[in-house]
């Protein structure tokens, strides 16, 4: 699940106090927005990044698998959008070049940045979910495997149910597992 954790104009403060209380490694939120092309006006939009994410997530699932990190150079880019940055108080969008320092900070606060990289173009460059205490479920990826691995494992347990809990079944069951 992604997550939107800003709205037009939100500083990355407002961002971080927004998410604070959330605790799971089932969400991750991005930012900052995005400025993409409408393919039918051939107009800017600004749209949160949780328009442009799921094709970055597909992208990944299609080139690698779901346990592979949505981000960086590899499979990170967000090639269908044009800039980054909020829309000021006059309703005007303003680009964010996202330095070092800033990046550092969303990160360390669960926040995922999407930014621009030199000789690169936009790119997501983080992978934290909302999992509050340190693990590997505070990574994307990893959640993304348990959450594969869950559905694979229900898929080979169907045969089994409302059959005897005896040994001959859990050895079978545990064939089927190994």
């Amino acid at each position: 699940y992604v997550m939107d954790a800003a709205g037009y104009g939100d500083s990355i403060t407002t961002v971080k106090s927004t998410i604070k209380a959330l605790d799971t490694n089932y969400a991750a939120v991005y930012y900052p927005w995005v400025k993409i092309v409408d393919r039918d006006t051939s107009r800017p939009v600004w749209v949160p990044p949780s328009v442009v994410l799921p094709g970055v997530i597909s992208y990944t699932d299609r080139v690698a698998h779901e346990w592979f990190a949505p981000a960086g150079f590899n499979r990170g880019l967000v090639n269908n959008a044009t800039s980054v940055g909020y829309i000021d108080a006059e309703g005007e969008f303003v680009p964010e070049v996202l330095n070092q320092g800033q990046r550092d900070v969303l990160y360390t606060n669960k926040i995922n940045p999407i930014a621009f990289m030199p000789g690169r173009g936009l790119t997501v460059w983080g992978q934290k979910t909302l999992h509050t205490i340190t693990s590997a479920l505070d990574r994307v990826n990893v959640s993304r495997l348990v959450a594969f691995l869950r559905r694979r494992f229900d898929d080979m347990v169907q045969p089994f149910l409302f059959e005897p809990n005896d040994e001959f079944t859990r050895t079978q069951v545990l064939s089927v597992f190994n």
